[in-house]
């Protein structure tokens, strides 16, 4: 997928990652209440969507069902890599590094990643 996805898309991609195929009515109805958005909003949201072939959809009698094209671990795994090559250069150490040093990174987050790593080294 060439074009970034929003943050306002990205709410809808997770609504299709749950639970799909759906219609607009169905994913405006599971979108977090607190956006306050209609469903002519969601149905241009999925428009977007469907314009960078971020998701598909299929006729169903009078209405389209609405699924994902792309996996939601795919999409985070490219997401991650853009953070990681605009913010450190390419490099995951500077990340772990500044999360380090600004105290976000808890006891069990470092328990974990000392772990990941000796399974790494196996």
């Amino acid at each position: 997928m060439a074009e970034r996805i929003s943050d306002a898309e990205h709410a809808v991609m997770e609504v299709l990652w749950d639970e799909a195929p759906l219609t607009a009515q169905d994913v405006a109805e599971r979108v977090d209440p607190a956006r306050g958005w209609s469903a002519n909003t969601v149905k241009t949201l999925l428009g977007r969507l469907l314009a960078k072939a971020a998701i598909g959809h299929e006729e169903d009698g009078r209405r389209y069902l609405y699924r994902p094209l792309i996996r939601r671990d795919d999409y985070v795994a490219g997401e991650s890599r853009r953070l990681i090559d605009r913010l450190f250069g390419g490099k995951l150490t500077p990340l772990v590094a500044h999360l380090a040093e600004r105290d976000q990174l808890t006891a069990d987050d470092v328990a974990e990643i000392e772990a990941l790593l000796r399974e790494l080294k196996a």
